[in-house]
């Protein structure tokens, strides 16, 4: 066990000091969600005096991805970040912008999102946590070794899930899942543990992806998206000028995130074709049976998430 797991059995809750808060992020400090995440933290450390300096601890450095939320509601950290879609078996709801094609743009995940966040705040609450603010992932794409005709061809592949709903989709094409933490892309690749994953270019990016598979498919199947929350017993010790300079801030980042997503989307795409991968559009057969997937993730998910997932898809449906 490494120290911070010491250090997390050795206290019971709200191990930083008064005016420093640790921030656990899963990913490389070089990612725009990292990057988004310091400038909220340098604009909270500027603006709101002594009261509270934000240390922000990327690539899972201080705890792994699957471990923030739940470091984060117990007060091992008062704030943290984690890809919304992975906490599914804490509630569906959080599962509802990985839902396949039903919301496959920029404009149409923002909607989506403001479609669900009641929702989303009212289970965040009821958890003791609070929600700031979010950022999405530019559009999901498929990685593979070999060519695809159709997703007949993924039967028996070892598949990379992050969330209960990849794991899903993966059965559902017939590969095999296996949960991977960002943090441990390059290397499950690397060994082959996985051998394809649907993600976005920015991940491939981050993890050098090309150097172990040769395809990334633009099925822009959905926009995943991190969401930035705090400890609530933490926020509410702060005064409400702390309280005040933390939401702006956080209205910043979450503007200055989606902005940053979507400019780097096609840089993104470039770069994985600037060093060897091929990147195509998915031919017909595949797209047919990743609709067909999703009208069935669909139905599932809403059996699931009850009045709650059916009344964020209605509000979606009437934006």
């Amino acid at each position: 066990m490494g120290a911070v797991g010491v250090l997390a059995i050795s206290v019971s809750q709200y191990v930083w000091s008064a005016d420093t808060w640790d921030m656990p992020l899963a990913y490389p400090a070089t990612n725009y969600h990292s990057e988004t995440a310091a400038a909220f933290a340098k604009e909270v450390n500027e603006k709101a005096g002594s009261e509270i300096n934000i240390v922000t601890h990327p690539n899972g450095s201080l705890f792994k991805g699957g471990e923030i939320f739940g470091a984060v509601r117990r007060g091992l950290a008062p704030i943290g970040e984690r890809l919304m879609s992975s906490l599914g078996n804490e509630d569906p709801i959080f599962e509802i912008d990985a839902v396949p094609f039903i919301a496959t743009s920029f404009d149409a995940s923002w909607k989506l999102y403001q479609a669900s966040k009641p929702a989303l705040e009212k289970v965040m609450a009821e958890k003791g946590v609070k929600l700031l603010y979010t950022v999405p992932w530019p559009p999901q794409g498929l990685y593979t070794k070999k060519a695809l005709t159709s997703l007949d061809d993924m039967k028996g592949v070892k598949f990379r899930a992050y969330s209960p709903m990849t794991d899903q989709v993966a059965q559902l094409m017939g590969a095999v899942p296996t949960k991977i933490e960002a943090a441990e892309v390059s290397q499950a690749f690397a060994t082959g543990v996985a051998e394809s994953m649907i993600s976005s270019a920015s991940t491939g990016y981050d993890t050098k992806l090309w150097e172990y598979v040769n395809y990334w498919y633009d099925v822009q199947a959905w926009l995943p998206k991190n969401m930035v929350f705090v400890n609530l017993k933490a926020w509410d010790k702060l005064s409400p000028e702390t309280q005040k300079v933390m939401q702006e801030a956080a209205d910043h980042a979450e503007k200055a995130g989606w902005d940053k997503a979507k400019e780097l989307t096609g840089w993104y795409k470039d770069q994985l074709k600037a060093n060897g991968m091929q990147t195509l559009a998915a031919p017909e057969a595949v797209t047919t049976g990743f609709e067909k997937i999703g009208k069935e993730v669909l139905s599932d998910w809403l059996k699931k998430s009850g009045s709650n997932g059916q009344e964020a898809i209605d509000a979606y449906n009437k934006m």
